[in-house]
């Protein structure tokens, strides 16, 4: 079962853009909900939002403000206000919210859920009511990361009717699972917190358990990602949110909630000129900011620096929305994929979230790392009392990628090494064989020769790297006999391509089995003499 914002459309029931006055029936459903539907998802009803799906809060609705799962005092996040708080509370297995500044993240964090913004254009928005068109995102609220990855898998795919959609590309290594990773940490002048000194706290957390998952902190300049976040509410994108829906605004403007409407009239007076200088100016930020992932794999940020009170957003609803939006409005913008995950709670009950950003058609490894940080923090399922699973590894989107199991001269650090790292191939994991095989040193001493048998095997040390499947071919193709790559069972059960050997090149070869590896081996060798 599964809830749907009611900017999307379900037929049968009236899409409504939280806009009685707008309100159409659609004669077909969405082409993101006819895909979940077809692949056997149970559509249950549609979900509150911020009014054309324009604020981060949940109260800018004519049908009441939508209110926290775990205190009503507070706001639900928006524009996707529904939608977060239905699966917070068990009611829904999943939803469909949209994301265009960050509709998609912010409610996730304020309800302990995980949010996915994918990549732009990999879910259609074909049948979804525009906020801005050419930046518009369909998002996925989940319990688990799992979910989501589950949920995409199946809602993803090129929709040649919608002229932003885009199929999602293999996301090359998986930083997510790999043991180690670099994730961008914005200087300590680039955070704010509003005065959150909770969520400083959580946040510092977050950090440390990023570090413990593997990963290595390196410092980044946020600026030119917020004065692109600043460009959303104060360039041309404010003209296409007039544009989605310039006929109805201009012919009953009184309809509308005031803040949206004040947000929104700000888009009739932005002349051409206007558009193509805030244009040049992206284009100059994307620039800048497309460098950082040069030495980043992803980016850790808050996904809100606070959360406020739903009579204290009413009265100050600019401002205060223009706070929840700090980390979230530049994304789109920047063409930028990212997963909001659960990262603890506040003293007062409240829940705080992290994101994980990263490059377009990462979204794979996006949720798997948001999978391992969210077993890190444990709890919960939601506002639910279901305590959270352990976490089921899936690998449901395409990689491009081969993983391989070395065990001799091509280990880290050693003189082989370079074929991997030459090839852009990336460690993911040092660990050992199954207990199947029987370990050799062949005769010239510079190699050893795996063999499977039916008894008396043993684990061997092994590294698990990742390579790009264009660069296999040709690392393949410059292996010598009596060497070659076959199927290899790890320690886990799980099979990847590996080194073998052929059962002529035993003949000669010292049995080092009970080395335990290569690097064992060598250092023994390196004693006797």
């Amino acid at each position: 079962p599964f809830a749907i914002k009611d900017n999307i459309d379900l037929a049968g029931l009236p899409t409504t853009a939280a806009c009685p006055e707008y309100a159409y029936a659609p004669e077909r459903h969405a082409a993101v909900v006819q895909r979940l539907i077809d692949a056997g998802a149970i559509p249950v009803g549609k979900t509150n939002l911020d009014q054309f799906a324009t604020g981060l809060n949940g109260t800018r609705s004519p049908y009441g403000a939508c209110r926290n799962a775990f205190n009503p005092d507070f706001i639900s996040g928006g524009s996707s206000s529904g939608s977060a708080v239905a699966v917070a509370l068990g009611l829904a297995s999943f939803s469909l919210g949209t994301d265009t500044a960050g509709s998609g993240r912010v409610p996730a964090a304020f309800n302990h859920l995980v949010g996915h913004k994918p990549s732009c254009g990999a879910l259609s928005t074909r049948g979804v009511v525009p906020a801005c068109r050419s930046l518009d995102a369909v998002s996925i609220f989940a319990l688990t990361a799992e979910d989501a990855e589950r949920v995409l898998a199946v809602a993803a795919g090129f929709d040649a009717n919608d002229e932003y959609s885009r199929p999602l590309a293999p996301h090359g290594f998986d930083f997510g699972r790999a043991a180690g990773f670099r994730f961008g940490l914005p200087r300590q002048k680039d955070l704010q917190f509003f005065g959150n000194a909770g969520a400083e706290r959580l946040f510092a957390a977050s950090v440390e358990r990023l570090k413990s998952l593997g990963g290595t902190a390196v410092e980044i300049d946020l600026d030119p990602f917020l004065d692109t976040a600043r460009l959303l509410y104060g360039g041309p994108w404010v003209a296409e949110r007039y544009l989605a829906i310039r006929d109805f605004f201009d012919a009953q403007p009184d309809t509308i909630f005031p803040p949206v409407r004040e947000i929104i009239a700000g888009g009739r007076d932005i002349s051409a000129a206007d558009t193509f200088a805030h244009l040049h100016t992206l284009r100059a930020l994307k620039r800048t900011c497309d460098a950082v992932w040069n030495d980043i794999d992803v980016m850790l940020t808050p996904t809100a620096g606070t959360i406020y009170r739903i009579d204290d957003m009413q009265a100050d609803p600019i401002r205060l929305n223009s706070h929840l939006g700090y980390y979230t409005n530049f994304m789109n913008l920047l063409d930028l994929a990212a997963t909001a995950v659960p990262a603890g709670f506040q003293n007062d009950g409240l829940p705080f979230g992290v994101t994980l950003i990263a490059p377009p058609h990462q979204d794979g490894p996006l949720l798997h790392l948001a999978s391992r940080m969210q077993q890190a923090v444990g709890g919960k399922l939601g506002a639910t009392d279901h305590a959270l699973p352990p976490a089921e590894p899936l690998s449901l989107l395409p990689d491009g990628q081969v993983r391989l199991a070395v065990v001799g001269a091509h280990l880290s650090g050693l003189p082989l090494n370079f074929q991997l790292t030459g090839r852009n191939a990336r460690l993911v994991i040092t660990t050992q064989t199954a207990a199947k095989y029987r370990f050799y040193a062949l005769p010239d001493g510079k190699r050893p020769g795996l063999v499977q048998v039916q008894e008396g095997g043993a684990a061997i040390a092994c590294e698990v790297w990742e390579m790009p499947a264009s660069q296999f071919g040709s690392f393949v193709d410059g292996i010598p006999a009596p060497l070659g790559i076959g199927k290899l069972e790890l320690a886990d059960g799980s099979v990847v391509n590996g080194f073998i050997c052929e059962g002529i090149g035993m003949t000669d070869a010292r049995d080092i089995t009970e080395y335990g590896g290569w690097r064992a081996w060598l250092a023994a060798r390196k004693n006797d003499f």
